[in-house]
């Protein structure tokens, strides 16, 4: 049987191409996510009642934005997506253009992960930095990012999870990827042979990327 899927080259070229997108899409979305999810956990965590820079209009807004975000179901949100993806890719097809949605459905989460994480942080720690005159962005950065690191990984972690989710479901609006084979290929022309070898290789993804980060994390935690 193997020797039957190794010799049709839907499997032997298509997949291959279609793993890759898959990668570069998730790999893209995640530094975006992380680069933007990271300090708006941040905002959240300092702007909140008792935080290092409590703003309550502020952190009430960025709450209500962001749990919009965490509510619209992927599909609608790629969908509604297409006219700011059309403007800043050129495009709505392709793995570059699904990295937009990706991106817009991974910060919030990614940003309540953060928040938190550094809610965790005791707070005497935070308490001794400012006594000794560490400035508040000061304590955010090297003290709530340092202590909080490993639990940050973790929740990264299982972003990315979620990613290769929302990077499969792409799939079904031209996106490219294992998604989109699995439907062009496995569903719409019966092919169950590589609507399987898709559903294999996105579960080998994930369970990489969660080895990895927990991984990660272990060796992050001092504790």
């Amino acid at each position: 049987m193997i020797e039957d899927l190794l010799s049709r080259p839907v499997i032997t070229e298509a997949v291959p191409a279609a793993t890759l997108q898959t990668l570069q899409m998730v790999g893209v979305a995640t530094l975006l996510t992380a680069l933007l999810g990271l300090p708006l956990g941040l905002l959240l965590h300092a702007t909140a009642p008792g935080g290092l820079l409590p703003r309550r209009a502020l952190h009430t807004t960025l709450g209500v934005v962001v749990n919009v975000g965490r509510s619209v179901p992927f599909i609608i949100l790629a969908l509604a997506a297409i006219p700011l993806t059309r403007l800043l890719v050129g495009t709505t097809l392709g793995w570059q253009a699904a990295v937009v949605p990706l991106t817009l459905g991974a910060v919030p989460f990614f940003a309540r992960v953060v928040e938190s994480a550094v809610r965790e942080v005791p707070p005497g720690k935070v308490e001794a930095a400012l006594v000794m005159g560490a400035s508040r962005t000061r304590v955010l950065v090297q003290v709530l990012v340092r202590e909080a690191l490993p639990a940050l990984v973790a929740g990264l972690t299982v972003t990315v999870v979620a990613l290769v989710g929302y990077a499969a479901m792409a799939g079904a609006i031209g996106a490219g990827g294992l998604g989109f084979l699995a439907i062009s290929y496995g569903y719409q022309r019966f092919d169950y042979a590589v609507m399987a070898v898709c559903v294999v290789l996105i579960v080998v993804v994930v369970q990489l990327v969660q080895l990895t980060g927990d991984a990660v994390a272990r060796r992050l935690d001092h504790r």
